[in-house]
């Protein structure tokens, strides 16, 4: 394989490794609807403010997800929303598999 096209792969493949976790999923689908401060993905989520913005963290590292910090909290924003027919195209599949 040619080194650019491993390169393409790897960032494509870190990008669905960061979807590939139910809360992460969620969070990802909140924030398709608005801008969302991190206490209330917590309060979505139902874990811990340290176990929220781990998720937060490893989807902002993948570049799905941006913040901006206003006063003490930060406000996430979903930055591909496309992203998400994914989601729905392996839903379509599951039923169409059922």
């Amino acid at each position: 394989m040619k080194p650019d096209l491993k390169k393409n792969y790897s960032r494509e493949a870190a990008v669905l490794k960061a979807m590939a976790h139910p809360t992460r999923l969620l969070i990802l689908n909140s924030l398709r609807k608005k801008e969302t401060c991190v206490c209330e993905l917590r309060d979505l989520v139902g874990d811990d403010l340290s176990t929220v913005s781990k998720h937060l963290l490893v989807l902002k590292n993948a570049g799905l997800v941006a913040a901006r910090r206003e006063g003490n909290w930060l406000y996430y924003r979903l930055t591909c929303p496309c992203v998400l027919d994914f989601t729905r195209c392996i839903a379509a599949l599951e039923k169409a598999n059922v």
